[in-house]
């Protein structure tokens, strides 16, 4: 009971995901659009929601190498927000972003209070 009703909290938390070892093992045309769908993944899993919507400015950070060499990690934000929307099968949606500073070492999750 106490997980659901976490779950439909609004939150924002800064997480820093390896998309090196998603990524092993792939096809290197197939590299980068698999690095947004695993970071999909990542966000659904970590969040409980089904609606995960992606900022273009991590879409660019994700291909700003090409389609071969996807960073090996990344620092993102992902925050769950409530859906305006009157016609949304789901209450809360994930909003990932990239995180300002992308610094990696000594960085865990973080919760990030919003002002």
């Amino acid at each position: 009971m106490a997980k659901e009703r976490r779950s439909k909290e609004v939150v924002t938390r800064e997480y820093t995901i390896n998309l090196h070892k998603r990524l092993h093992s792939t096809k290197f045309k197939s590299k980068a659009p698999r690095a947004v769908k695993e970071i999909k993944a990542f966000a659904q899993k970590m969040m409980g929601t089904k609606d995960v919507r992606l900022d273009v400015a991590l879409n660019k950070t994700v291909w700003s190498k090409g389609i071969r060499n996807v960073p090996n990690k990344l620092r993102i934000v992902i925050s769950r927000r409530r859906n305006d929307d009157e016609d949304a099968k789901e209450e809360m949606y994930s909003f990932v972003t990239a995180a300002q500073d992308q610094s990696l070492k000594g960085r865990g999750t973080t919760v990030v209070q919003d002002s």
